[in-house]
């Protein structure tokens, strides 16, 4: 695949971005587009490796050497085609994905993986600009009627896959607009909404109806989906944040992450948003060092943060993994993202103790460092340091710790669907059924916290089986 001795001859080279000073002012991406002459130069670094391991490390089964070989040739249009064969949605992935794809490149064993994302991202943004990315509208309609809840990478991927099969599909979001973790997760810098638009201009085009502020179970009764629908796909997401039980926790100005972006996404909409979260002139400390975290630290810097404090309860990672022993897997190093460039202080092996302020309001952080090691068992056990207590100031606390499983009040409550021992709703990756015959799940709502392209993976494999169900066969991707 690509050049012979491409990856001998080309060293990797990634975009560039938006210098700090200047995209620190403003809610626009960060990444610059890379001209389409250097995509193919990078596309050509994909080597003839006999066994693709990118292939095991891509969730969404992208058949990246294919598409790689097609940019170096000129064949734009061809690789669009290979792309959208396995990957809905590769704007979104191509922006939002860590990557797992390049951790596995046989390239990578030397720190040169090919730059897999950013040619994704180029081939599906000229397909846009080049308009060769149209509505695909069934031949044939099959007379079945689908309900999909949750407007996220998952219930998209599957509402499209299963509209283009020919089934009446209807998305039931229950946010005022469509787009889920994508529409309000994801800072702007990271991935504008337009690039969710018009995809949803798309589906809409190929008969995919959507319906927003309606919350299943508690504003529409579940019942009524069943009764209306043959078959009712849950894929919304993994929204239980997991809690930190500390004294203080009940201040004003400590809040979960999501609570915080969703209030700036909304007024980058363009809504009134009343009593909006604001780290201006605050000293700012995120919890949880993770994607979300990220987010919030970038967030927050745009906003005017006096200081932004990152602390993560795990140890901090090796600079470098041991490619010996991870290779292709994903590994476990630590990582510098676009927002922690931005200016923030990050530190590991923290865990919070407690609040403390005046008038009812947050003012001080209590914290303690950790000593991570292993149990007997080969387990990591943490002990504090002793005499390490330390404070932080603290007049507004972003919670980015993860969360645990879906909302269980109100629709998952009057399914009575079955829950894994995690509990997420239960159902395995081949025929994603609950244990109600009628209804399917997949996604974060299925799995738990994961990545988009894990829910633009199940979404596919999702219709596929509802498909399947329908019919009594299936001819899906």
């Amino acid at each position: 695949m690509g050049k012979v001795k491409g990856f001998l001859e080309i060293q990797r080279k990634d975009p560039e971005l938006v210098p700090v000073p200047t995209r620190i002012q403003r809610y626009e991406e960060l990444v610059l587009p890379m001209a389409p002459v250097e995509v193919s130069r990078q596309g050509a670094r994909c080597m003839d490796c006999g066994i693709p391991f990118c292939h095991n490390g891509c969730p969404v089964n992208n058949v990246i050497p294919d598409w790689n070989d097609l940019v170096y040739r000129g064949k734009w249009r061809h690789a669009l085609d290979v792309l959208h064969s396995t990957n809905n949605f590769p704007e979104f992935t191509g922006r939002v994905c860590p990557a797992p794809c390049e951790a596995a490149c046989t390239l990578n064993i030397n720190d040169q993986p090919v730059t897999i994302k950013t040619i994704e991202q180029s081939i599906v943004d000229r397909g846009w600009e080049e308009g060769w990315i149209v509505p695909q509208p069934a031949a044939r309609k099959s007379g079945k009627r689908v309900a999909v809840v949750g407007s996220g990478p998952a219930g998209l991927a599957c509402a499209q896959e299963l509209a283009r099969a020919g089934h009446e599909v209807t998305v039931f979001e229950k946010n005022d607009r469509v787009g889920g973790l994508l529409r309000y997760g994801i800072p702007d810098f990271k991935l504008e909404k337009r690039h969710v638009d018009r995809r949803l201009d798309q589906m809409q085009a190929e008969g995919v109806v959507f319906r927003t502020g309606v919350h299943v179970g508690v504003s529409l009764p579940a019942k009524e989906l069943l009764d209306g629908f043959d078959a009712v796909v849950l894929a919304g997401g993994s929204e239980a944040p997991r809690p930190l039980e500390v004294p203080g926790r009940d201040f004003d100005g400590i809040h979960y992450a999501m609570e915080y972006l969703t209030q700036q996404n909304k007024r980058i909409a363009g809504d009134e948003v009343h009593a909006q979260i604001v780290a201006t002139d605050k000293h700012v400390v995120v919890l949880g060092g993770g994607d979300t975290g990220s987010d919030c630290i970038g967030t927050a810097v745009r906003q005017g943060a006096r200081s932004v404090t990152n602390f993560e309860l795990m140890p901090e990672p090796p600079a470098h993994e041991d490619k010996p022993l991870t290779w292709p897997y994903w590994p476990m190093k630590l990582r510098t993202s676009s927002s922690h460039a931005e200016g923030c202080t990050r530190d590991f092996a923290i865990a919070t103790k407690g609040f403390s302020g005046t008038n009812g309001k947050v003012g001080v952080l209590h914290a303690v460092r950790l000593d991570w090691n292993k149990d007997p068992s080969g387990a990591l056990r943490a002990e504090e340091v002793p005499g390490s207590a330390f404070d932080v100031p603290a007049d507004l606390v972003l919670l980015a710790l993860g969360y645990v499983h879906p909302v269980r009040k109100g629709m998952l409550e009057e399914l009575g669907v079955a829950l894994d021992g995690r509990g997420n709703v239960k159902a395995d990756m081949r025929s994603y059924r609950t244990s109600n015959p009628k209804v399917f799940a997949a996604g974060d709502m299925r799995r738990g916290q994961s990545l988009v392209v894990w829910a633009i993976r199940e979404g596919r494999d999702a219709a596929r089986a509802v498909d399947a169900h329908l019919r009594g066969h299936s001819n899906g991707s």
